[in-house]
């Protein structure tokens, strides 16, 4: 099984529509369980509601078990997949940036589109300020790129660890299960914590 990547064709009319295809049935699915809401998607930060997270995680651990499952089945090459390098200190600089901007406007990029589709208007400001970022990167990315250079090259978390991959796999799967226990935990205790202090002394 070939990718578009691993045949040359990212830029082709036939991976665009794909991918339209896909952004399209992405952005309905996110629409309809509630993702299309800033207030939905922040009240992670404030441990109020955890389903961004487990959604999220549920999606990763499927989609690496699926991989590697199709890979021992010989049905895909893991290296034929596209996998952006590793620049790690940038990176985790970048990731905090983004977090910062997630809390504060509510959205992350891909949800911010699914608001603007339904008529969210701080979503579409929200992506005026993605686009207006983008082109302030751009414009000092030459001062910068030594910095944002920094690393390189593709870095796995089984190479990483030293572990193989089918290990890691169990290994995340039983930390999503650790944590969604978690998660329901906290809620359940903050939602009787509120109960309690709702009720007149």
């Amino acid at each position: 099984m070939s990718t578009f990547f691993s045949e040359g064709a990212l830029q082709s009319r036939e991976a665009l529509m794909v991918a339209g295809v896909v952004g399209t049935i992405f952005g309905f699915v996110l629409e309809r369980a509630g993702f299309g809401s800033s207030r939905k998607l922040v009240s992670i930060f404030y441990l109020r509601d955890f389903a961004v997270f487990k959604v999220m995680f549920t999606a990763i651990v499927v989609a690496m078990l699926g991989a590697r499952g199709l890979e021992q089945v010989g049905l895909v090459n893991l290296e034929s997949w596209y996998q952006l390098e590793t620049f790690l200190v940038p990176q985790t600089v970048a990731g905090l940036v983004f977090g910062a901007g997630f809390v504060m406007g509510g959205w992350c990029p891909g949800t911010a589109v699914v608001g603007c589709a339904t008529g969210r208007s701080d979503a579409l400001v929200f992506l005026g300020g993605v686009a207006g970022g983008s082109v302030v990167y751009a414009l000092v990315y030459p001062a910068i790129e030594g910095f944002a250079t920094q690393g390189g090259g593709v870095s796995t978390l089984p190479g990483v660890l030293g572990i193989s991959p089918a290990l890691l796999s169990v290994l995340v799967a039983l930390l999503a299960v650790g944590l969604f226990i978690g998660a329901d935990r906290l809620a359940a205790w903050k939602a009787t914590r509120a109960a309690l202090e709702a009720v007149p002394s």
